[in-house]
């Protein structure tokens, strides 16, 4: 009886172990149906459809610049094409970060795909014609209609000719992103010198720069020394 009995017990344990490596069903884990148990494909699987985003992601683009998204293409395993639906919205008249999100959808489930856009301030942003309003005075006299040009060092220096009234001067400047630092330096004038540093900001539509200036003029009756606030404006 127990010999019986442990041959039937090692039957149903080798019948169990083919039927389970003979289990059928879709072995690829791309597809929505993927069954983590299955040995053998049997050629059930569905997909959903494959994106492609086009074009340049992430994308980077300057204030003011026009965007025109590349969109993303859809296909399903036969080929033919899906259709493409688009979320987000980019305003390129702003810095900051921007998600597009393109999503397709067949009878088998739907795929999604992102796109990154970046609006930053670039040197076109501020190579601008800038007019300046401020609460300086005569002890820091800034020109109200400064030149800014490149420096000679790369996109990043900014030189501001024209700087204070009357007798010009140059200022050199360094951007980084929204960032402006001028660092301490001397204009001479014929009858005494400026010596200034300033700290400022690009808004995030790179249409108004805010310098904080910090000087000293040894100019007779006019000097003086202090800070001040400028707003340069388009």
């Amino acid at each position: 009886m127990n010999k019986t009995l442990s041959l039937l017990a090692i039957s149903a344990l080798l019948l169990g172990t083919a039927s389970s490596c003979g289990k059928k069903g879709c072995t690829d884990p791309n597809a929505v149906n993927y069954n983590t148990e299955a040995k053998k494909n049997d050629g059930s699987c569905k997909f959903a459809p494959t994106i492609v985003v086009n074009g340049n992601n992430p994308e980077t683009i300057n204030v003011g610049d026009t965007y025109s998204d590349a969109g993303a293409t859809a296909t399903n395993t036969d080929g033919t094409a899906a259709t493409v639906t688009t979320t987000g919205q980019v305003d390129a008249n702003t810095k900051g970060t921007y998600t597009l999100t393109y999503i397709a959808t067949n009878d088998n489930g739907t795929a999604t795909a992102t796109r990154t856009v970046n609006v930053i301030i670039g040197m076109n942003n501020w190579l601008a014609a800038w007019q300046v309003s401020s609460d300086c005075g005569n002890s820091f006299p800034l020109a109200t209609a400064p030149v800014f040009a490149t420096g000679t060092a790369g996109t990043n220096d900014l030189l501001i000719d024209n700087m204070f009234n009357i007798v010009g001067g140059t200022a050199t400047a360094t951007i980084n992103g929204s960032n402006i630092t001028i660092p301490t330096q001397t204009i001479d004038f014929t009858f005494g010198q400026v010596t200034f540093s300033g700290v400022g900001t690009i808004n995030d539509q790179a249409n108004t720069i805010t310098i904080t200036y910090t000087y000293d003029n040894t100019t007779p009756i006019i000097g003086g020394s202090g800070t001040c606030v400028a707003t340069y404006s388009l």
